[in-house]
């Protein structure tokens, strides 16, 4: 057999099967550094798809561009859903695999079978109202976010006019956390202490495992609050959209729009402020003309938050790169590889204004992400707020120091300092955008947000910096 490259040369394909081929470990310590190095090297020796080890399971990692996209737009051929895994079928993965437990809840991300579909369908009818800009609910929600960068944003000047911030702690994270929470319809601030939680999951420190069953422990305490009186929130639509969810099918769902969206939309602000702050003057000119989408753009074709899609898994024996997949192997799609892969990234024009929107950050096909539109506004909402509040703002560390943390699936900043200098004044929203009595109602009563845990410790930053 042989395998057509985009030069119109051929090789032959290797079959060995995955098991015998000893991949090596893709989680190592150059990874968590310099990722890039990694899959180039992975590249130049197997070609655009790797057998790579992930904490001790053995996998296919695709690093090209085209066949990223056979794989992400062919829901058939590579179908999700952990039943059509053929080693875990067959008891060879281990029990206590570190990547399991995130593989394991079955909720819109991981799912295939049949049950997808009407689940897909639901997750889309929940989200239009606050997808469409029409919608009073996308203009609400367009609102919270602007009410919730100036409170973080106002928080941060309690430090002093001028001075250094962690923009990541103190406005990056938070923010899209505090904006899922308007989203989830928790009332006031009583969300904030399990956004705290969300944080410790997605840190994955020794209080991680504590704080996920606290988590889901109120998710389906809230779950049961919407289903015996809705709102008008994304657990309401999507209760109403899909009846038959259960309690508890309907808090793994909540989990994953918190974990996802909060973890995906942060480190977006975070890259595109980078982005925007050590660019050339162009990039800014840009961001002042009112293009915060094509920094945003910009920096997810460089530095992707989503670097590895949750895996699929061959339907049946497929050729792919240089290999033959076998029915059943785990396939595990690098968005950041494929941006890299010469075949695509040279083709991709630099240094202009208006970049290429054949990213695949938000995957591809008929699995792409659902909230990628709600995402994309929250993060943009934020960036535009940051950079008018800001007079001055400049990275405290050289580009190439600052700090990163990896994880199978997300890569993204451990800190952003920054240098700021804040405006005089706070500049009000401009007459097009979310009317001033919308946002006000959207915040928490003061005193509650002072009492809880995410704003004791958004405050402790603050005064541990002084």
């Amino acid at each position: 057999m042989e395998s057509q490259w985009g030069d119109g040369g051929s090789v032959d394909l290797d079959d060995t099967r995955l098991e015998a081929l000893s991949p090596q470990p893709l989680l190592t310590r150059d990874y968590e550094t310099r990722p890039a190095l990694v899959y180039e090297r992975l590249r130049q020796q197997h070609g655009p798809v790797a057998p790579v080890d992930l904490l001790g399971v053995p996998a296919w990692l695709v690093l090209g561009y085209r066949e990223a996209l056979q794989v992400l737009q062919d829901n058939d051929g590579f179908p999700k859903g952990l039943e059509n895994w053929r080693a875990r079928s067959e008891g060879r993965v281990p029990a206590d695999w570190p990547l399991g437990p995130s593989l394991e809840v079955n909720h819109i991300l991981i799912q295939g079978g049949p049950g997808y579909r009407p689940l897909r369908t639901a997750w889309d009818v929940a989200l239009k109202p606050f997808q469409d800009p029409r919608h009073p609910q996308a203009k609400r929600l367009k609102a919270a976010v602007t009410a919730y960068a100036d409170e973080l944003i106002t928080l941060v000047g309690q430090g002093g006019k001028t001075g250094v911030a962690d923009l990541s702690a103190q406005f990056s994270r938070p923010l899209p956390l505090m904006v899922a929470s308007h989203l989830l319809g928790f009332p006031g601030s009583q969300g904030d202490d399990a956004l705290m939680d969300m944080w410790r999951v997605l840190d994955a420190g020794p209080d991680a495992e504590a704080a996920l069953e606290r988590l889901l422990a109120t998710l389906a305490e809230l779950a049961a609050t919407k289903l015996e009186k809705p709102g008008d929130d994304f657990p309401s639509y999507l209760l109403a959209a899909h009846p038959d969810l259960s309690l508890d099918q309907l808090a793994r769902e909540l989990f994953m729009l918190l974990g996802m969206t909060s973890d995906h939309v942060g480190i977006l602000i975070s890259n595109t402020v980078v982005e925007v702050i050590s660019g050339e003057g162009s990039v800014r000119a840009s961001l002042s003309a009112g293009m915060v989408r094509e920094a945003m753009n910009r920096s997810v074709m460089r530095k992707p938050p989503l670097v590895n899609f949750v895996p699929r898994f061959a339907a049946q024996d497929t050729p792919l790169g240089n290999y033959t997949i076998r029915a059943g192997d785990p396939v595990w799609v690098s968005s950041a590889a494929a941006h890299a892969d010469p075949l695509f990234a040279d083709h991709v024009a630099s240094g202009t204004t208006i970049s290429t929107r054949a990213h695949l950050s938000w995957g591809a096909g008929p699995r792409q992400c659902p909230s990628r539109e709600l995402a994309s506004t929250v993060a943009a909402a934020g960036v535009g707020r940051l950079f008018e509040r800001f007079d001055h703002l400049d990275l405290a560390l050289p580009a190439d120091q600052l700090p990163w943390r990896s994880s199978p699936f997300m890569r993204g900043l451990r800190s952003l300092p920054v240098r700021y200098e804040l405006s005089a004044a706070p500049v009000r929203p401009s007459a097009d955008g979310p009317a001033s009595d919308v946002a006000v109602e959207v915040l928490p009563d003061q005193s509650a947000r002072q009492r809880s845990s995410l704003w004791r410790y958004l405050t402790g930053l603050i005064r541990g910096g002084r």
